[in-house]
């Protein structure tokens, strides 16, 4: 059963990735119509909101444009840094607005940047146990230690949850900057704008599902170990 939930949730978050990678494709096609760079729309973001201690940075990838709360910079990918489309005004946008978090303190972004550190550590453990196999013998022989694996499997959904929140307010802030600061200057461009960091943010939302499911997996599995 745990395969069957990974498998199918790795599919659709495989067919969501590449739906995304198409709308990318085709918003970057679009000009924006303001000529403005990613990296320009960046700069115009992070000062209209006051923050003067973030540096934007391009960084080798592609849709490998991240906000880092640790050195305070925003990195964006060459094709939204140097791009005046649509798509790159967007995801530098995105970025900024997860900057405008951190200035602004937003509750759940500092909750998720807490539980980094543990869910890094959890997401370790529980790689090793099922690449070893571990995890599917001792869930047959030991409660305790299906025990320990719901506790990490929880804290990996936690994270996985509470990033929804965080992405999906990101990308509120940045398509209201957008449109109230003339960045997207027609219906076209902002529409373009909204459906790509929506399918943006249908990854994170099929990552928190699939977290989900795994957790519940795991405690059907234990409370079948009681009813035993």
């Amino acid at each position: 059963m745990l395969l069957i939930i990974t498998i199918v949730f790795g599919v659709i978050g495989m067919l969501v990735g590449a739906v995304l990678k198409s709308k990318f494709e085709k918003y970057s096609q679009m000009p924006l119509s303001s000529g403005l760079s990613g990296r320009e729309v960046a700069d115009k973001m992070l000062k209209f909101n006051g923050i003067y201690d973030v540096q934007i940075t391009c960084v080798p990838g592609h849709l490998s444009d991240h906000y880092n709360p640790t050195d305070k910079t925003v990195n964006l990918s060459p094709q939204v840094y140097e791009g005046r489309s649509v798509a790159a005004a967007a995801v530098a946008a995105h970025e900024c607005g997860h900057a405008v978090q951190h200035a602004t303190a937003y509750s759940m972004l500092q909750l998720r940047s807490k539980l980094v550190p543990v869910v890094n550590i959890s997401s370790k453990i529980m790689n090793w146990v099922f690449m070893l196999g571990i995890g599917f013998y001792f869930m047959q022989n030991n409660p305790y230690v299906l025990m320990a694996i719901i506790v990490l499997q929880g804290i990996v959904t936690a994270f996985a949850v509470i990033t929804l929140p965080v992405e999906f307010d990101a990308t509120r802030r940045g398509l209201v900057f957008i449109t109230e600061n003339n960045i997207t200057r027609s219906d076209e461009e902002y529409k373009g704008a909204k459906d790509a960091l929506t399918w943006a943010g249908l990854t994170y939302f099929v990552a928190a599902i699939a977290a989900v499911a795994q957790l519940l997996y795991f405690i059907l599995r234990m409370r079948s170990r009681d009813d035993d």
